[in-house]
């Protein structure tokens, strides 16, 4: 049976890299691409990165009740639409999801047979203060505002059906694996 494989964390605990790993390795995950009302940036190409949609748009798809998960952040609209995870279940693909703590428990409402949810955690906000920081791309106020909600983020961890802490990226990865092959009942070889 597909699964929908989540994995949320706070910004600098390398869920990016994870997910890219995992898509690498098992063909049988497919990753979701979220839906927003935000303008594309830099080279982001719809379709690939995102589906860009208007807020009409994208409000009538909520009226119609077409996303399993969405949010307002920032004046802009994100959401997983349910049309993705129908299409790739009904093609015998599990979803690989990068999303937010509330996005995760708005699919597990939605997906509660489906859904396994991992929490990627830093060892310890000191180390990712020091990640994000050796990053060299955000502003002080930034990065205050990550490490704030790190905690928030942080706190919601049993919320989910697995905690991974990313303190060795191949230990880490390695334990990932390890659950998701049993999750999805085959071995990724």
């Amino acid at each position: 049976m597909p699964k929908l494989i989540v994995l949320s964390a706070p910004s600098g605990a390398g869920k990016t890299t994870l997910c890219l790993k995992l898509l690498r390795d098992f063909p049988q995950l497919e990753l979701s691409i979220s839906t927003t009302t935000r303008a594309p940036r830099g080279l982001e190409k719809g379709g690939v990165d995102y589906h860009f949609v208007t807020q009409d748009h994208f409000k009538a798809q909520i009226a119609a009740n077409r996303f399993a998960e969405w949010a307002l952040v920032h004046g802009n609209y994100y959401g997983t639409s349910k049309d993705v995870i129908e299409s790739a279940f009904g093609a015998g693909k599990s979803i690989l999801l990068d999303i937010d703590v509330q996005g995760a428990a708005s699919l597990k409402k939605a997906y509660p047979q489906e859904c396994v949810s991992f929490f990627i955690s830093p060892p310890s906000l000191v180390v990712l203060e020091q990640r994000l920081r050796s990053r060299g791309t955000d502003s002080e106020e930034s990065i205050q505002k990550r490490l704030n909600n790190s905690r928030e983020e942080m706190a919601r961890a049993a919320d989910f059906d697995h905690t991974i802490v990313n303190d060795e990226l191949d230990r880490a990865y390695s334990e990932l694996c390890s659950r998701i092959d049993s999750a999805l009942g085959a071995f990724h070889g």
